[in-house]
């Protein structure tokens, strides 16, 4: 009976280096916070930890960029997923945009 030879694995080198470069050149979507007048500070704290499961003391720095300077960029990601954190921040009636970097 012949014996059947073991597959030889290469490293995945290329697809590594592939996949790193299709990432580097897809657009980035900023979910940007907006200051509102309705919003307490505690809730927006509250919603960014919900939202995003930050700690406190990120949510609340965040929190204070809205407060102070009138918007905070929460975050850089892919359309689909920034599309969701914006949604997840409108449904607790946070002022949230969605901007292509």
């Amino acid at each position: 009976m012949a014996e059947i030879a073991a597959p030889e694995v290469l490293p995945g080198i290329e697809l590594e280096e592939k996949t790193r470069g299709q990432k580097a050149l897809e657009p980035g979507y900023l979910v940007v916070c907006w200051n509102d007048p309705i919003n307490t500070m505690d809730f927006v704290t509250h919603v960014f930890q919900t939202v995003f499961k930050w700690k406190k003391t990120k949510a609340e720095f965040h929190m204070l960029q809205v407060h102070n300077q009138g918007k905070s960029v929460l975050a850089r990601e892919a359309l689909e997923k920034a599309e969701h954190y914006v949604h997840q921040l409108q449904k607790y009636s946070l002022h949230a945009t969605l901007e292509r970097e």
